[in-house]
């Protein structure tokens, strides 16, 4: 196997708000070298760094909006989020834990910072990721994943830390979320000093993102938190190594290779499955959500 080399460390744009819960730094799509096509299955990356919301009688958050066509993966590492959508899915989250909703042929959700979370308040940080769907798939019928931080695979690596698998695999372990196409999401957690090897195909898209700490990347490259590191599309293997205690988010997918036609919360293959979209949401398709 040969090296996965850095293609570029992308520092974080100007942070600016989803609704008034979610306060992020967009990569997927917004940065240059990050378009959907480049990153395909990943379509969209909103990161929430760390920001202190005061607390508040009102959950802070988004109101009932339309999805069609992928997924929605929300991952939470500090602070709480309570989902509900009009296919019946819904829960609350908190540290550690991840919710995966298949949007597919179509609903409506909202998310808000969970109730008694907002009436304290405290540090939010979380990411959420957009998953493409093929084809085949973009009708079929939507489903909600709730991921438990305690149902993740993990596996130790000793003195360096541990690797938590929420998709794909990981040196033989499987993590618990089930994919339409092959795709890997994993938390690298290492201690300072702390090493870990990861192998993928060259052809996926592949990327991690600095949560906490900072790294350094084949022996070469840095990357200090909040900060995205970009592989190039040849060569297998890579190798982060910790310079204080970090947590780094690892994403690697196959690209579908298909026509990626987005257009708001509607992503689809063509311009005239997004017509229907709209058309299908204004005559109540999407089920029902009370806001």
């Amino acid at each position: 196997m040969t090296a996965k080399k850095v293609e570029i460390v992308v520092s974080p744009k100007p942070a600016h708000f989803v609704g008034d819960g979610f306060r992020v730094h967009n990569f997927i799509p917004g940065v240059h070298g990050l378009d959907m096509k480049r990153m395909d299955p990943f379509i969209m990356l909103d990161y929430n760094s760390k920001f202190h919301f005061n607390g508040s009688e009102r959950p802070r958050g988004v109101g009932v909006h339309p999805h069609r066509g992928f997924e929605t993966v929300t991952i939470a590492y500090q602070g709480k989020v309570e989902h509900h959508d009009s296919a019946g899915g819904g829960g609350i989250i908190g540290e550690g834990d991840v919710q995966w909703m298949t949007a597919a042929k179509g609903v409506l959700h909202k998310e808000y910072h969970e109730t008694e979370w907002s009436k304290k308040g405290g540090i939010f940080q979380m990411v959420q990721l957009w998953v493409n769907l093929p084809a085949k798939n973009k009708m079929s019928c939507p489903k909600y994943q709730a991921i438990e931080n305690s149902a993740m695979e993990r596996v130790n690596l000793g003195e360096n830390g541990l690797v938590e698998i929420i998709a794909g695999e990981y040196s033989g372990h499987k993590g618990p979320a089930e994919t339409f196409t092959p795709l890997n999401m994993m938390n690298a957690k290492l201690k300072a000093g702390g090493k870990a090897e990861f192998s993928f195909p060259a052809n996926f898209n592949t990327a991690a993102l600095v949560i906490e700490g900072s790294i350094t990347v084949n022996g070469e490259q840095k990357a200090a938190a909040d900060h995205l590191v970009l592989f190039k599309n040849e060569g297998e293997t890579f190798s982060i190594e910790a310079h204080e205690d970090s947590i780094v988010l690892i994403i690697s997918g196959e690209p579908i290779n298909e026509p990626i036609y987005p257009h708001g919360p509607f992503v689809m293959n063509s311009r005239e499955e997004i017509m229907q979209a709209f058309e299908d949401y204004n005559t109540g398709k999407f089920g029902y959500l009370e806001d």
